[in-house]
């Protein structure tokens, strides 16, 4: 049986601005020594008050009109809550059912035709700290905790690695354009995590989804999606059962783990 690939994408850049989401502490942590960009807020200490990066919010809003979304006339922000030691707070402050923005699309090229890939939701949260693994024990650094973190949802309507890694290099070049975002995935400032799933070819019928994280240039988002379909469609074809889980993508192997 032939399968067919389907492919959505979660982008995740860090905005441009000078402090961070909900305080006053710089957000350039790169250059700067470890935990020295912190404050009772970022730190997550009991009863601070964060308060909103006006700047962040008007950055949102240009992208998102930049991807034809529509601009609701409410927005919120609500806790998630993760138990990660790089969240300082024990939760994170994001958005959820009420986001900055709507109902956008991107117009990609690939491979000579035109397609629109649709775009759920723009919405704006915080970064979390940083993890240095060092053999048995990990380092954190709380500098990048705060920073603001836009992320840039598609629907699941890309079919091909190189659909994905085409849609990644335009929405790319938008943000870089606008001047919102530096676009380094080196340094971790444009990340993307993929939900993929294979279903047989002309079927509406979606498998279980994987989500694929970890990858840090196109071309490991290219060679990640490339992997996990193929797998995916090796699995069915012997026989196999696929099951939801999170797969974590090992650029010097070129494979993919999972992370369960």
């Amino acid at each position: 049986m032939d399968y067919e690939a389907v492919i959505g994408l979660e982008v995740h850049a860090q905005l441009l601005t000078k402090s961070k989401m909900f305080c006053s502490c710089s957000a350039d942590y790169v250059n700067a020594p470890p935990n020295s960009h912190v404050c009772p807020i970022c730190l997550g200490m009991p009863g601070v008050l964060p308060v909103i990066n006006k700047k962040a919010v008007e950055y949102t809003v240009m992208t998102a009109l930049a991807l034809n979304c529509t601009i609701p006339d409410y927005t919120k922000f609500d806790r998630k809550n993760y138990c990660y030691p790089d969240l300082m707070k024990g939760y994170q402050i994001s958005q959820y059912d009420a986001p900055m923005a709507r109902r956008g699309w991107l117009v990609i090229d690939s491979n000579g035709t035109k397609k629109r890939i649709n775009i759920t939701r723009v919405h704006l949260e915080e970064d979390v700290a940083k993890l240095w693994h060092r053999g048995e024990y990990s380092l954190i650094d709380v500098n990048r905790s705060g920073v603001p973190l836009m992320e840039i949802v598609s629907e699941p309507e890309i079919s091909s690695p190189e659909e994905a890694r085409d849609y990644l290099v335009k929405l790319r070049a938008i943000l870089c354009y606008l001047g919102v975002s530096t676009g380094n995935m080196e340094e971790g400032s444009f990340r993307c995590a993929a939900n993929i799933s294979v279903r047989p070819r002309g079927s509406e019928e979606l498998l279980a989804k994987i989500e694929v994280k970890n990858m840090n240039s196109f071309k490991a988002v290219y060679q990640a999606m490339e992997y996990e379909a193929k797998r995916q469609r090796e699995v069915l074809r012997e026989g196999g059962g696929l099951v939801q889980e999170t797969r974590g993508w090992v650029d010097e192997r070129g494979n993919g783990k999972s992370k369960e």
